[in-house]
């Protein structure tokens, strides 16, 4: 465990500072406007720490700093620390899938337009990422009929340079032909200039000039080259409707839209040029530590632009809500770009629209990213060993199951019980509870009576000879879990202990709060890794089970909310019910309605009738005298 360094040798001034392990490897890398302020606090009380941070402090065994000048050399050089060391306790940004790029080898004699995925090399222009390879192939296929430059691998070019004979792509008009000497430097040259300033959203001046190109060989006769033109300039226009246009023509700007929860989130950037998307990319954020949203956000614009992005930086960014240090950061995207820089929270119009459809993006994603990891069998697997050893169960949990209540102050009081089993949830086995014998707020006697109704049904269960049992709560979980604190973990510990199962079911409680779990025979929490797939499986079964609960929640609430005067009335069911509010135009008008009017629908049964007109004028309330 790290020291604490001796009072009066840590600057007052900026700086980076790291920690590092026994070995000397570097554990987290920060910045502080003060080094004394800022690491001070790591050296307070433990238990108002985060988790994570507490981790990092027990295996750190020293702490090291450098000062510079001022903030903006702070976070410069903890940009090119991290970079350096890629510490496991900094936030830790992984591509959630290879995206391709539209590059150029801008280095090649003969430079050459192709579709690429991986690391990104010295000499070459990037466009993009794009969402799917396949719509950028299509639309480099039909740029290459306006910018037609050669795509063939440099061994194929020397080939065909060695034969003085070009290939089929020269034939069709979309190569030019520098192998075999049919396009000089200088034009081959602008033929890639051209491109390059369509794919950066530039394409006004092109289609300017194709169209200029067009009318005047059609003016002079040349009809066969006025056809090329059109041909170019229909490329080029089908091209550039693939390029959505979200913004003004002169706007340059990325959008940044995040979606997640407390231990990863997914990030999705849309880059627009020119007033049209031109490229997106995306990344899960790996929260090795407790972020506040604002921090989140932060980390993401700082990742986002330091490593060489490939579109530049623009004039504006937009996301959902202001960084940390934002002014700071400003200052240093404006130094990158060499221009001004704002990054703001866009409020209403069009582009608090464009914000919210990149978060949709991120919401995908991050419903695509959880759903891929919890499919993995090898990582259920990790999951459940890593729980049983961390709870010290007698197996691995293959079952577990988890109870979660909800209400309204005291009012539609429910619970629900969700199954996981192998790891994957098994929504057949999924129950709600209404609770019956609670009267008020209290959610400890709620829990009680869920897990006392749970527990016995499985006891008359085993009771019963094989061939009978309905199945419904024939087996019991390896863990028994409840959302809450060391109070509901006692609760469940005492109602498994008062049907004499306590050998048999293991409990434990996940708090929300710090993640902590809790276990009987402690008062202490358990602290599994952040990040770790125990903790994973642990959240994701709780969470379904607060959804779960909240929806029948919401379900009976509506029912109870929606009801009417007209429910449980004998013969009038929800067709009849509804045919007679609309022949009436409302359920106020069939309350008023005269006992002649209601007999005389010739589809409602006078008994029906009788008992709809007692009922409603039963339950209409009298209406106010006049004021003399």
């Amino acid at each position: 465990m790290v020291e604490r360094p001796p009072a009066g040798t840590i600057p007052d001034a900026p700086g980076s500072y790291q920690f590092r392990d026994a070995d000397g490897r570097v554990l987290y890398v920060g910045k502080a406007k003060s080094l004394r302020n800022r690491l001070n606090s790591y050296f307070g009380r433990r238990d108002r720490l985060a988790t994570r941070t507490a981790q990092m402090l027990d295996e750190a065994t020293s702490v090291e700093w450098i000062r510079v000048a001022n903030e903006l050399e702070a976070l410069m050089l903890e940009f090119s620390l991290i970079q350096e060391h890629r510490p496991r306790f900094n936030v830790d940004l992984k591509d959630d899938k290879s995206y391709p790029f539209l590059a150029i080898t801008m280095d090649d004699e003969w430079p050459r337009p192709m579709v690429t995925r991986g690391k990104r090399r010295r000499g070459v222009r990037y466009f993009g990422p794009y969402g799917h390879a396949g719509s950028i192939r299509e639309t480099l296929d039909l740029l290459l009929r306006t910018f037609p430059a050669r795509t063939c691998p440099d061994t194929k070019f020397r080939e065909h340079e060695r034969q003085g004979r070009p290939c089929l792509l020269f034939h069709i008009e979309k190569c030019s032909g520098p192998c075999v000497g049919e396009v000089t430097r200088e034009r081959y040259d602008a033929i890639i200039a051209d491109l390059v300033r369509f794919l950066e959203g530039d394409a006004d001046e092109v289609v300017d000039r194709l169209r200029a190109d067009m009318e005047a060989a059609s003016a002079a006769l040349e009809f066969e080259a006025a056809a090329r033109h059109r041909d170019r300039l229909s490329s080029v226009l089908r091209a550039q409707e693939k390029q959505q246009m979200v913004a003004a023509r002169d706007e340059d700007l990325d959008v940044v839209g995040l979606a997640g929860d407390d231990l990863e989130t997914a990030a999705q950037v849309f880059h627009v040029r020119h007033g049209r998307v031109v490229g997106r990319k995306g990344f899960v954020v790996e929260r090795a530590e407790d972020l506040d949203r604002g921090r989140v956000v932060a980390e993401v614009v700082s990742a986002l632009y330091r490593d060489d992005p490939p579109r530049g930086v623009p004039r504006q960014v937009l996301v959902p809500e202001e960084p940390d240090d934002g002014p700071l950061l400003e200052r240093w995207l404006a130094g990158e770009r060499e221009g001004p820089v704002t990054i703001r929270v866009p409020k209403r119009g069009d582009k608090r629209s464009l914000l919210e459809t990149v978060t949709r993006n991120a919401e995908e994603e991050f419903v695509r990213h959880r759903m891929k990891r919890a499919s993995d069998h090898n990582t259920r697997a990790r999951a459940l060993n890593e729980l049983q050893e961390a709870l010290s169960l007698p197996e691995a949990p293959l079952r577990i199951e988890c109870y979660d209540m909800s209400h309204l102050q005291g009012t539609d009081y429910v619970g629900s019980m969700v199954v996981m089993e192998d790891g994957l949830p098994k929504t057949s086995d999924y129950r709600h509870f209404r609770i019956r014998d609670v009267d008020g707020n209290d959610d400890y006697a709620a829990m009680a009576e869920v897990l006392g109704r749970r527990l016995a049904a499985y006891l008359e269960e085993q009771a019963m000879p094989v061939d009978e049992r309905p199945g419904r709560f024939a087996y019991p979980p390896q863990l028994l879990l409840v959302d809450g604190g060391i109070g509901q973990m006692g609760v469940a510990e005492r109602v498994v202990a008062e049907m004499g199962l306590a050998d048999r079911i293991p409990v434990a409680s996940l708090a929300k709060q710090f993640e902590e779990v809790y276990r009987p025979g402690s008062s202490a929490p358990i602290r599994l890794p952040r990040g770790s797939e125990a903790l994973y499986l642990l959240q994701r079964i709780r969470d379904e089970s607060h959804r779960f609960a909240v929806e029948y929640h919401r379900r009976l609430r509506s029912k109870r909310m929606t009801g009417s005067v007209l429910d449980g009335i004998p013969g009038l069911g929800p067709a009849r019910r509804k045919r007679l509010v609309s022949a009436f135009g409302g359920v106020r008008a069939v309350q008023r309605a005269s006992l002649d009017d209601l007999t005389a629908l010739p589809w409602l049964p006078d008994a029906v009738a009788e008992a709809v007109y007692a009922t409603a004028h039963r339950e209409a309330p009298e209406e106010a005298p006049e004021e003399a």
